[in-house]
């Protein structure tokens, strides 16, 4: 496989970044069409015009996810680790509110405070790629 680099006027670059979110309390909240659901909801959020990163893979397992990203040198890590948990937490709550407030009765979250995130570097992509797709 080819390296993707991208280029704009004064730079040429490939950040990639692995970031998990883990849910909060640990509670196996991933499953049984709530980890579609949350897929689809990182995707669409990626696919945002004003998102600056690309979501090249993911998976779920029951108490957290992996994301790999590819994302543009003008943002940070934190702004998308923020994004990510804030517009998911919020489009969770508005899909399965009923099924989240027995889990969460007092206050509407989804994600641990916490977040890991790490850049891979350009010779272990393939193999984070692979790990993250052999999650679940």
């Amino acid at each position: 496989m080819a390296t993707q680099y991208h280029t704009k006027n004064h730079c040429k670059y490939m950040i990639k970044l692995h970031m998990i979110f883990v849910v909060k309390y640990r509670k196996s909240l991933l499953n049984n069409g709530l980890d579609d659901d949350m897929k689809q909801i990182m995707f669409d959020i990626s696919k945002m015009e004003d998102s600056k990163f690309t979501l090249d893979t993911q998976e779920t397992d029951s108490d957290h996810i992996h994301m790999l990203l590819d994302i543009d040198p003008t943002v940070s890590p934190v702004s998308i680790v923020n994004r990510l948990k804030q517009m998911s937490t919020h489009r969770m709550w508005e899909k399965h509110s009923v099924f989240l407030k027995t889990h969460f009765w007092k206050e509407n979250t989804f994600w641990s405070d916490g977040y890991f995130v790490c850049s891979t570097g350009d010779a272990s992509m393939e193999t984070i790629k692979k790990y993250i797709e052999e999650q679940g």
